[in-house]
């Protein structure tokens, strides 16, 4: 049965704005020694490979409540690879490991290249929490099947569809996406702010399962 599209903005309480901000700019402080490896090996592995070369980070056109901004990413994709996927969406040239640089392959399977998006948040492009931002086409598409729920809302570095990786009987990822939406809707902001913890954490052990290779 389709699910209802969501007619109307979602709130965005202040206290989850707060969240957002103060937990991400922690997790920033948190994880830059880890995103200084990242970039080392990034670097050696243009040093040694040089089909590899290219620049460390780059943006994909995305939407947050309606807004198209740029995610930030470091780069796990070769040059080619990148300009053929650059109207598109490169995450699908992603799930061939054959398109990823060396580098590439170990950041995608712990998810480091999805680092930089903390700055995303702490520049209020994106929620900590919320359904993954898509593509302006495939945003598009989805609002043509009646679910605009991605224009009407904040998108989120992580969410309740992404948690469910590697569940063997995963819900389909609107439905999930939806029934967060309503948790923002009916949740008082206090036990929202609790729900999108408990979410970060579940997300932790999602990372380190070294999943990030799986589609």
């Amino acid at each position: 049965m389709r699910a209802r599209a969501v007619a109307e903005p979602v709130p965005y309480p202040l206290l989850k704005g707060a969240t957002d901000r103060v937990v991400s700019a922690l997790l920033l402080l948190l994880v830059l020694p880890l995103a200084a490896v990242a970039l080392a090996v990034m670097g050696l592995d243009m040093l040694l490979v040089p089909r590899d070369r290219g620049p460390f980070f780059y943006r994909e056109p995305r939407i947050s409540r309606g807004h198209e901004f740029g995610l930030l990413k470091l780069r796990t994709l070769r040059v080619d690879v990148l300009a053929a996927g650059a109207a598109g969406h490169v995450r699908l040239f992603e799930g061939d490991p054959a398109n990823l640089t060396r580098a590439g392959s170990l950041l995608k399977r712990w998810y480091l290249d999805e680092l930089p998006q903390l700055l995303n948040i702490l520049r209020g492009d994106l929620s900590l929490v919320g359904p993954r931002p898509w593509p302006p086409a495939m945003v598009a598409e989805q609002v043509a099947a009646g679910f605009d729920y991605r224009n009407r809302i904040e998108a989120g570095w992580t969410g309740p569809a992404q948690i469910t990786k590697g569940s063997p009987d995963p819900v389909g990822y609107a439905e999930l996406d939806l029934a967060y939406v309503e948790a923002c809707r009916t949740l008082s902001p206090a036990r929202l702010a609790r729900y999108d913890l408990g979410i970060l954490a579940r997300t932790v052990l999602v990372i380190l399962r070294g999943e990030g290779l799986r589609y």
